[in-house]
């Protein structure tokens, strides 16, 4: 499967584009090895913060729709 690519290159990128062009590389083959090397820099899932890093004991917080009672609402000034 081949897929065509568009990109805008600042000035600083065109430049060393050309220079990896003059270097014997193809605009394709440079793209190519770029985007394997972004790819091991970065982990294969995105790290959440925060996760499962808090126990509110509370077993069904998530799906219990009584817990969700006046989430949202604003509080302020009301007596509880």
């Amino acid at each position: 499967m081949t897929t065509t690519v568009q990109a805008r290159l600042d000035e600083e990128t065109l430049a060393a584009l050309e220079r990896l062009r003059r270097g014997g590389l193809s605009t394709s083959e440079v793209i190519r090895r770029g985007i394997q090397l972004v790819e091991r820099e970065r982990p294969a899932q995105p790290r959440l913060v925060g996760v499962g890093m808090f126990d509110s004991g509370i077993a069904d917080l998530a799906t219990n729709k009584k817990h969700l009672e006046g989430f949202g609402q604003k509080s302020i000034g009301r007596a509880k």
